[in-house]
Formats: C-alpha cells, structure tokens, sequence
C-alpha cells in the first residue's frame, strides 16, 4: 500500500515507520507541493491537513483515508471528501497538555500581574504597590469541553476553581462542577471570571461569541481564545476592549492569521497576544505518531471501526 506523507518529520519517527510497517511504501515530504507527483496514485495520506484543497483531492484516484495530524478540520474539503468515501483520522487529544499549561499560564500571567512586573524590571524600579489577585474561588467558564477542556478543568480544580463546562451535549465532564448545553451560554457567561474557548470551527460554531455574548459577560473578567479566530466575533471584542468593558483577552488565534502588523489588537494594553502556539510541544510529533501507528494496525486488519478519531464529515468533528 502506498502511503504519503507531506507533515514534515525527523528521519527517527520516518524509519519506526518502516521498520513497523515493512509490507508499505512510505514517501515522505516536507510540504504538498513537493508530494504533489506521487499523492495523485496514494491510498493513504499523513498530512497536517491545511495543505488539502477541493483540486488535489480530486486528483487524489485512489485516496481511502487520510489521518490529520491536527485537530482542525475548518480548511479542508470535507463534502467532497465525503462524498468520495474517503476516511478521515485526526490527531484530537494530543494538545490537551500543552494547552491546559497555556491556559494556566496565561490566566496566572493576568492573575499575578506579571506583564506589569517585567515592565518593572525593565525599568529597574521596585513597585510593590501592585495589586495581585488569586485564581483560588474564581469562576472558570469551559466554552467545549472536549479532550482539553477536561484537561483544563482538572488543573482548575487543582487550583480550587469553580467549573463551568459547557458543550453540545450538557453531559457531565470530569473536572467540572456543573455542566451546560451549548444554549445555555447567555446564562453561563455572566457568572464567569475567566472564559476560556476551545470549540471546533463549523457552521454551528462561526461567530459563536458575538455582541450579545460578550456584552453579558462581567467586565472584570478574561476571554481566552484557544479555539479558532472566527469563533468569537473580533469587532464586538475590539469594541469592549476599547471600552474597557472586558479587563483582558488572551487571543492565540484570529481570522486573519499571521496576525497583519496594522491590527489594533497588537497595541490595546488589555489583549495579549500569542501566535498560535498554544498546542505546540516538543512531544507533538511523537505524540501524533502514536495516533498514526495505532490507526494504521487496525487499517491493515480493516478493523477501521476501531480506529481513533474517526471524523463525522458531515459535522466537521
């Protein structure tokens, strides 16, 4: 069977490759356009999913399955995907620690006022009139409690944190105190110190914290954007920033990423920003692998009933 990779990785994990899987034909590259000869006649495909487009998967004959090495799914062409059938694998799980260490960094980064303090030591100036606060009995919102929102609010308990969980099924998640349907956010939002989103993209979700949402939300409180950029509404969110109707956002994505140099959102003194880096490790590889090489060893007995992250290409997830 041949198998293409355009996710760029070390020679160590592409040999384990071939070392397991001696009955395949592994050909590995760095980026889609340099695959872009030997994808066309490839049964399976290892990429992290942003190089797909509606025209090289239709050249793509003999395509069954591809497994994403991500967990994003918002830039590929899933109907037509779907309607050829083909399979698709991601890679959901594996940034649940480095993002719920992001997420408590950043909120301990707020909480302890550490911007503040190195603009201090910057300045050689020792300022003890600043005033800290605790995460301890603070109200912590979960917009998709998912694999990392779990992860996320059991570290929260951990710091004796008040959890709120909301997704699209209500249905308890470990971690959490209490837990809401997707609907109930208008009511959810307003009994939170810190929000932190990390929902899926799709139709469902695009624009989902809007003027309303932020309008409810208290003004003392943190909007943690971890998720994709076009989930919260960037306009409304720059309007009460602006208005100091919110204390801080912590944005590690936007609809427009690289983040142009002309965004207002680099200058405002209440958003910090992060270039989308909150899930990166340097286990990543390792950990995506492990995925892989799972869902390979079921693929080859056609046990794919079994396989790990099987996406529902109509839903997006």
């Amino acid at each position: 069977m041949k198998i293409v990779l355009t996710a760029k990785m070390s020679k160590r994990h592409q040999e384990k490759l071939e070392k397991a899987y001696p009955q395949h034909d592994f050909y590995f590259y760095d980026r889609m356009k340099e695959a872009a000869t030997d994808v066309k006649d490839t049964h399976v495909l290892v990429t992290y999913g942003e190089d797909l487009t509606f025209d090289n998967v239709q050249d793509m004959q003999n395509l069954r399955w591809i497994q994403v090495l991500s967990a994003g799914m918002d830039t590929m062409p899933l109907s037509l995907l779907a309607e050829r059938g083909v399979l698709v694998t991601n890679a959901s799980g594996i940034h649940k620690i480095p993002m719920a260490e992001y997420t408590f960094g950043v909120m301990l980064q707020v909480a302890r006022k550490m911007n503040e303090l190195y603009e201090k030591q910057c300045n050689s100036e020792w300022d003890r009139s600043i005033r800290v606060e605790e995460l301890y009995g603070k109200t912590l919102g979960i917009i998709g409690v998912g694999a990392i929102g779990e992860e996320i609010a059991l570290r929260a308990q951990v710091f004796g944190m008040q959890v709120l969980g909301v997704n699209r099924s209500g249905k308890m998640k470990s971690g959490c105190d209490e837990m809401y349907l997707q609907t109930a956010l208008l009511s959810v939002l307003p009994r939170c110190d810190y929000v932190v989103v990390i929902v899926p993209l799709t139709e469902e979700t695009r624009n989902m914290i809007g003027y309303k949402e932020i309008k409810v939300m208290k003004e003392n409180a943190v909007l943690i954007n971890i998720a994709r950029g076009a989930i919260i509404n960037e306009e409304a969110l720059l309007e009460h920033l602006r208005s100091k109707k919110l204390k801080m956002a912590v944005l590690d994505v936007f609809s427009e990423e690289p983040l142009p140099a002309s965004s207002p959102f680099w200058q405002l003194e209440n958003c910090l920003v992060t270039p989308h880096i909150s899930g990166r490790s340097p286990l990543y590889m390792e950990r995506a692998l492990e995925i892989f090489h799972h869902n390979l060893a079921l693929y080859n007995n056609e046990e794919t009933k079994d396989m790990i992250n099987v996406i529902n290409l109509r839903q997006g997830y």
